[in-house]
């Protein structure tokens, strides 16, 4: 079965950055995007960072340049680099990938940014 595992979440103070890491084990048929997303307590799940199969990425507004989205395809990885962390980006991050038939979930990392 396919799993994806988070990691690199923790508590930084404003201004700081994090290097969030997605690794990914088992057959995904025919991954179209991978993506991470966050949820903030008592909001809803939004999307982040995007990127294709072809490479071409997508990124929310908030983001604002400070965050970026990247792949090592040998090692099975995906990363998000977070720069100029505000406390507005705490959240539970997730690791997202669509595939053809379904979509698969890592179980989030926690971003605290305190102020």
């Amino acid at each position: 079965q396919v799993q994806l595992v988070e990691s690199g979440g923790g508590l930084v103070q404003a201004g700081g950055s994090l290097r969030l890491s997605c690794a990914a084990s088992g057959s995904i048929f025919s991954i179209l995007t991978m993506g991470w997303y966050r949820q903030a307590p008592g909001k809803q799940r939004e999307l982040v960072a995007a990127i294709t199969r072809g490479g071409t990425t997508n990124y929310a507004d908030f983001v604002k340049g400070r965050f970026t989205i990247s792949r090592d395809n040998a090692k099975n990885t995906m990363y998000l680099q977070m720069n100029s962390l505000k406390p507005e980006d705490t959240a539970v991050y997730y690791c997202n990938i669509a595939g053809f038939y379904k979509d698969y979930w890592g179980q989030g990392t926690q971003v605290t940014v305190s102020s």
